[in-house]
């Protein structure tokens, strides 16, 4: 017996996505939704992801949201693991799926079931280390020796995916870039993808709309509140919004690149 086809809902940030699928499970009865957010996994932190309300949740099935708490690390492969585990726990059930969220690399890592690699914490502390005393653009530099096309698709400060790819080169012995057809490959899939598309001056608006409404529904305080608790994992802290509003909260203005406090 073949599974339930899939469907996938795409789209850039605010352009209705969540709605969509929401419409759409509410008039087909059989249909639950997957979180395909990077964010959403994390415990606490609903304001700023636009995370499903409770009573949403209550009318329409969802999974993969509220998976670990804030001051846990949360990988796409663990995504990717756990996602699976969904899919065999929805189709079990004879249910349909659809697929909402806004991280591309998590959608390309189920839609392409992308070939991800493992993980290796120790190599990741103490690159986390060297990145602290001698600068993350030290670290790019060994990357481009030992994988110049990874370098190459890599910002020199982005220090999270600088770290990423040496922790895999020296973990596992091959080059980050070996792993998988890349992003720049899209292979056939089995998944139904449906894209949202507005007028960019339409869409800017959107946006600014959502992110005020977020401010007047207490984002400031749900990260303030998140900070002076569990705190933000190196992942969670990179959630756009977060981090911005952390680096606020730090006593930092727009354009600064002093380091945000270790809130966790």
């Amino acid at each position: 017996m073949n599974p339930p086809p899939r469907v996938a809902i795409v789209g850039p940030t605010a352009s209705g996505k969540s709605a969509v699928a929401m419409s759409a499970a509410e008039q087909h009865g059989d249909v639950e939704l997957v979180s395909v957010d990077s964010m959403q996994v994390y415990r606490g932190m609903d304001i700023g992801t636009a995370k499903p309300t409770p009573a949403e949740r209550q009318r329409v099935r969802h999974h993969l949201i509220d998976l670990v708490d804030t001051d846990q690390d949360f990988t796409v492969a663990e995504f990717q693991r756990t996602y699976r585990g969904a899919l065999d726990d929805i189709a079990g059930r004879g249910k349909r799926t659809i697929l909402v969220g806004g991280t591309g690399l998590y959608h390309r890592a189920v839609i392409d079931d992308l070939d991800l690699p493992g993980e290796w914490p120790e190599v990741r502390a103490r690159l986390r280390r060297e990145a602290s005393e001698h600068g993350v653009r030290t670290l790019h530099a060994r990357l481009a020796t030992v994988d110049p096309d990874a370098a190459a698709r890599i910002e020199p400060d982005n220090e999270r995916r600088v770290i990423r790819a040496l922790e895999v080169c020296e973990g596992s012995g091959r080059r980050f870039s070996s792993f998988g057809p890349g992003l720049d490959t899209y292979p056939p899939t089995a998944v139904h993808q449906i894209g949202l598309r507005w007028d960019r001056a339409v869409l800017a608006e959107r946006i600014e709309r959502r992110v005020r409404r977020m401010i007047a529904d207490g984002l400031v305080d749900e990260v303030a509140t998140i900070a002076a608790g569990a705190g933000f994992s190196t992942t969670a802290a990179q959630a756009l919004g977060y981090k911005e509003i952390l680096a606020h909260l730090g006593g930092l203005t727009p354009g600064e690149t002093k380091p945000v406090p270790p809130w966790s």
